[in-house]
C-alpha cells in the first residue's frame, strides 16, 4: 500500500476497527503538512489500552494498491493521532468497503478488485508475529506507564508535608513526661498523652 507520496511498510489491515488511522509522526516523516487537516470532535477507544484517544483531526489522503501492472486508487479519511505508534497506518473497515477488500486471515491475504484482474496483498507469518510481538510490548509500555503516573499521584497525595516534618515533633495532644522505670537511677522518660485513661 502507498499513502501519499512514501511507500509505508508497516501498514495494519484491520476488518474491526471502525476507523482508518495515520499517525502524526507518519503525517510528518511523509513531509505532508498539519495545515492539511480539518478539526474532529470524535474520541475513539481500542487504540491506546483502556484510554479514550481524542485525534488531533481529520486528513484525506489518496491510497493505492497495486502490483506490477494493476492498481487501484481512493481517497479515505484518516483520523490523525497524536501518540506513539508501532505501524504508520491502520487501515480499518471504511478502507475494506471503499476498496472492496476480501480478506482470508489464515492465508494472511488479502483480495482486492481491481480494472486490470485482482490484486494481491500478502505478508509472511513471520514478520505477522515480529509485528504482533512488537505491538503487545508497545501496549505494554503504554499500561505500566499510566499505571505508574496513577502510583506516584497516589504516593504524592499521601506523602506528609515536607515543610511540617522538617520541624520539631509537635504532638497532636497536651502531653507530660513520665519516668520508664522510677525505682531506676536513671532519669529516662517518655511523653504521654494527658487525656489516655490511667490504663
Amino acid at each position: 500500500p502507498i499513502v501519499g507520496p512514501k511507500r509505508l511498510t508497516k501498514v495494519l489491515m484491520d476488518g474491526g476497527s471502525g476507523l482508518n488511522i495515520i499517525y502524526a509522526k507518519t503525517l510528518d516523516e511523509m513531509g505532508i503538512d498539519r495545515t492539511r487537516l480539518h478539526p474532529t470532535r470524535a474520541p475513539f477507544h481500542g487504540i491506546v489500552p483502556r484510554k479514550q484517544a481524542m485525534p488531533l483531526g481529520q486528513i484525506d489522503l489518496l491510497v493505492t494498491f497495486r502490483d506490477s501492472s494493476n492498481f487501484k486508487t481512493k481517497t479515505l479519511t484518516f483520523e490523525v493521532a497524536g501518540f506513539s505508534r508501532t505501524f504508520h497506518v491502520v487501515l480499518g473497515c471504511p478502507c475494506y468497503v471503499k476498496f472492496m477488500v476480501v480478506p482470508n486471515y489464515t492465508y494472511l491475504k488479502l483480495k482486492i478488485p481491481a480494472p486490470h484482474g485482482v490484486i494481491t496483498v500478502d505478508t509472511s507469518f513471520q514478520h505477522a508475529y515480529e509485528c504482533e510481538v512488537e505491538c503487545c510490548g508497545h501496549a505494554a509500555a503504554i499500561i505500566a506507564s499510566g499505571e505508574l503516573t496513577t502510583l506516584r499521584e497516589e504516593v504524592t497525595k499521601e506523602a506528609p508535608d515536607a515543610k511540617k516534618s522538617a520541624g520539631p515533633f509537635e504532638p497532636a495532644e497536651s502531653s507530660k513526661e513520665v519516668l520508664i522505670d522510677p525505682r531506676s537511677t536513671e532519669d529516662k522518660t517518655v511523653r504521654v498523652g494527658t487525656t489516655l485513661s490511667s490504663e
